[in-house]
């Protein structure tokens, strides 16, 4: 995005450049942006915003020059800058890809010169692999890092274990005899803060003071996290996927994928996930990978040079995350290919694949659960399910739907007021807030009390000999006529109600404390949350069929598989089913989720399920938007993505949507050899826009090719500093001979090298739906319109993101229906065979007759506004 436009609009008062140097909570602002304003203005030219630099498809320095005109040439030598992006503004696909390109063919050409460019050629063949290898190592053990430390800090806010303060609850009792069945979480060695700090055990004074240091660790460690981000990174808030979705379709956003983010994220997420706020880690690891990957893309040429090939390092980055995250690497690699991935060649797919291998090997290698499990809550069910359990199945995928649908309208309206009000100036205030309800309330309740993994553990396991979860307390049956399995279906004991009111308090809890927790500004993921909510509602229902089917057994759904007796319905299931279906809900996942879930279980029978309870809440939730959370938040900060997955379905023209547009200036264009230095230099400094649309002449406004501002500034600036003769009324000439000029003028500048020859263009006849895919499949940042090759206008990425939100705010564009497409534009040259005047490159000097005829298609064009 451009960045004096930005500016203009508001962007940087609310980025996270202006974060960077906050010195209190008032300018610690949504480091994501601002709500997108499509209010038209005197900024919102042309080529401004996110929309800059023209398509190239020749990219060599001085390629194709004539060799007569090497000294008046610039780039016969590659100036640094030339070429690079700004921040917060767009790549260009089709150039990047032409770079590869050619970097390659000059590898192969000389790689047969000597061994030691066929070794130059073999590391560079060779690199790939290595940067995602690399990715995957630290991707793993930033993992388990994370994971242990979480565990740990989690356990704090209870008690300490004496005999070794690094152990966690669980491991301080593993070597104690002391231990007994029923009470295996309670041994010597582990001391609550009651015992430690008035010396009870048990009683009211013993459940306040462990209340009291609940909320005081709570408050502390989310204390810490929120004033880490706000002074040394504040990129490392939130979940981070939304910029990296925008980040792979081709924004720059310079330090979101930084060491000091890597190093920040790292130590706040452990610090938020062990405050008990209602988010998860998952999410920030996929964020955390990709900071990995950027960084060892930075030692090899090959990607460090070319933006567009370490975008596919940040795809396998993101499989990475997302394998460590749940121990999924083939989810990994499709989450990647469905979720956030803009660029996926096969050969990333298999890098992908290779990068979430290797993480996953050395999270296996560190086993940070001690389970010998990737993820907490891995489980193994070895009960079948039949065929009358698809209905509550396909009402658990309702309900995630449901859910869905209500966290993503309800979340974007908090942080859209957040943004609006003056409790969002206080991001440190708002996290401390939410930190203590999250505490207080949390704290009675065992289930919400528990880590939010340890609950999805929990309501996954099912019951065998060994729990002695509340869950588990059912009443043995002793009149069961035959028994089938080990642990038939039995009667619900006072344990398991117990449970099932304790779980409804906690799904309320969740879903309300998850709305306002998501956005906060700490490292905050949203897959946990959201597995738990549906997890909980799982089994519920799970038990709620369970005790129907045990009850009534004799009817007809349950009479040909339930028999007396036996283990027919699984409860850890339903609430397996159902955090599938939440998930799905509010991310519209669909075959990633199933196989991540899948992978998880490691049963292929349960596949069936979770197809239909995703499947139906990702239609549940497209009935009320087809936006996911994470699609919601890109449009809410203001990011310019394209996303593919929605349709155009209306009729409007290239020509309605192209600048200029009525009462705009007209269009900024070069000259190819009529204009001066300081011609170019005045309209760079009067102007805002990114390129210039070169013609041949006023006159004819025939298209010769596109300029980059930053590319004419650093042109200029290196030919005074480095040839003589170049002053203010050089002539400047991007045509390929230099014309004939009075031996007194001054030295003629040749730029014709940096001139993009062949800019992407589209007649204005163009529908957008045909538009709209183009800058989607390419990548593009801008587009010229043009009619019999005269330059109309320009469509940037910009105005197609202008034009995409007022249809869906239902707002009908001033569009010309397709009739009109016939004589929308007067001939070029009149009946005397001279060009005819222009007003904004329309011809407007028409006979009586013609005027008659072509004067309301005409107005229509340049009175079209949205």
């Amino acid at each position: 995005m451009e960045s004096e436009q930005l500016f203009h609009r508001g962007y940087y008062r609310n980025s996270y450049n202006s974060i960077t140097s906050a010195s209190s909570d008032e300018e610690l602002l949504d480091g994501a942006g601002v709500i997108m304003d499509f209010q038209t203005s005197e900024d919102d030219n042309l080529l401004d915003g996110d929309t800059a630099v023209g398509t190239h498809y020749t990219m060599t320095n001085g390629g194709s020059i004539n060799s007569s005109t090497h000294l008046l040439d610039l780039l016969d030598e590659p100036i640094p800058g030339v070429g690079t992006y700004d921040d917060f503004h767009t790549i260009d696909w089709v150039r990047e890809k032409c770079k590869d390109r050619e970097r390659h063919r000059r590898i192969n050409s000389k790689k047969k010169e000597s061994a030691w460019e066929m070794t130059k050629s073999l590391y560079d063949a060779w690199s790939g692999w290595l940067v995602v290898t690399l990715t995957g190592l630290a991707s793993g053990a930033l993992a388990g890092l994370i994971d242990i430390a979480a565990d740990w800090m989690t356990d704090l806010k209870e008690g300490i274990c004496l005999s070794a303060l690094w152990y966690n609850h669980e491991q301080c009792c593993w070597g104690s005899n002391e231990t007994t069945f029923e009470e295996r979480d309670k041994c010597p060695q582990w001391k609550t803060w009651a015992e430690l700090i008035i010396g009870q055990a048990e009683g009211p004074g013993s459940y306040i003071m462990n209340y009291i240091m609940y909320i005081f660790w709570a408050l502390s460690f989310a204390f810490l996290a929120v004033s880490l981000v706000k002074v040394f990174a504040p990129y490392a808030c939130g979940s981070g996927i939304p910029e990296i979705k925008t980040i792979l379709s081709g924004f720059i956003i310079r330090g979101y994928l930084g060491k000091w983010t890597l190093m920040i994220k790292t130590i706040t997420l452990v610090l938020a996930v062990a405050s008990g706020l209602s988010l998860g880690k998952e999410g920030p690891l996929v964020h955390v990978a990709c900071c990995c990957g950027n960084i060892f893309s930075y030692l090899f040429p090959k990607y460090s040079t070319n933006e567009a090939k370490k975008r596919e390092v940040l795809s396998a980055a993101s499989a990475a995350g997302v394998s460590v995250a749940f121990g999924a690497p083939i989810g990994g690699v499709l989450f990647s290919l469905e979720e956030v991935s803009y660029y996926f060649p096969l050969k990333t797919l298999w890098r992908s694949f290779f990068a979430a291998l290797v993480a996953a090997f050395v999270l296996r290698s560190i086993n940070p659960f001690g389970n010998s499990r990737l993820v907490l809550f891995y489980v193994e069910y070895h009960t079948p399910w039949y065929l009358f359990e698809l209905f509550p199945f396909i009402l658990l995928g309702v309900f995630g739907g449901l859910w869905g649908a209500f966290f993503i309208r309800a979340n974007i309206a908090w942080c859209r007021r957040r943004k609006s009000t003056k409790f969002g100036k206080y991001p440190v205030l708002e996290v401390i807030i939410v930190a203590a309800i999250t505490a207080v309330i949390a704290f009675p309740n065992p289930y919400t009390r528990l880590n939010t993994s340890e609950l999805i553990k929990e309501l996954f396991t099912d019951c065998g000999p060994l729990e002695s979860s509340s869950l588990c307390d059912y009443r043995n049956d002793m009149n069961a006529s035959k028994i089938v399995d080990d642990i038939p279906d039995r009667p619900a004991g006072i344990g398991v109600y117990s449970a099932i009111w304790q779980l409804c308090l906690a799904l309320i809890f969740k879903i309300i404390m998850t709305v306002f927790t998501f956005g906060i500004k700490v490292p905050s993921g949203l897959f946990i949350p959201s597995m738990a909510i549906g997890a909980i509602a799982g089994r519920i229902v799970g038990i709620a069929v369970e005790q129907l089917a045990y009850y009534h057994h004799d009817w007809f759904i349950f009479k040909e598989w339930c028999e007396v007796g036996a283990d027919c319905i699984t409860p850890g299931l339903y609430a397996m089913v159902g955090a599938a279906a939440c998930l799905g809900g509010v991310t519209r996942m669909t075959v990633s989720l199933v196989v991540i879930v899948f992978e998880l279980t490691g049963g292929l029978e349960y596949i069936v399920p979770l197809m239909a309870a995703v499947m139906t809440s990702k239609w549940v939730g497209d009935a009320f938007g087809r936006e996911g959370i994470y699609e919601a938040h890109i449009r809410l900060n203001g990011y310019p993505f394209l996303d593919a997955k929605e349709e155009f379905t209306h009729t409007t023209l290239a020509a309605d949507v192209m600048r200029p547009r009525r009462n705009d200036p007209p269009l900024a264009v070069l000259t190819q050899d009529n204009m001066t230095v300081d011609d170019i230099e005045n309209m760079i400094n009067e102007t805002s826009y990114n390129g210039f649309p070169v013609i041949m002449s006023k006159e004819s406004q025939r298209l010769v090719g596109f300029a980059l501002r930053r590319d004419l500034t650093i042109a200029i600036e290196s030919a005074r500093k480095k040839q003589e003769g170049i002053v203010g009324s050089s002539r400047v000439c991007f045509a390929q001979h230099t014309p004939s000029l009075p031996a007194e003028s001054p030295r003629p500048l040749k730029l014709r090298s940096i001139l993009d020859m062949s800019p992407f263009t589209v007649t204005d006849h163009t529908p957008m739906e045909i538009v709209v895919d183009i800058f989607r499949k390419l990548g593009l940042r801008q587009c010229l319109v043009t009619h019999n090759g005269i330059v109309l206008g320009i469509i940037t990425k910009k105005n197609i993101l202008e034009h995409l939100e007022q249809l869906k705010q239902h707002v009908e564009p001033l569009a010309p229906p397709w009739h009109y497409n016939k004589k929308r534009y007067p001939p070029a040259y009149g009946p005397d065979g001279k060009p005819r005047p222009r007003f904004n490159n329309v011809q407007l000097n028409l006979t009586d007759e013609e005027r008659e005829e072509m004067e309301e298609e005409v107005y229509l064009l340049n009175s079209t506004t949205l």
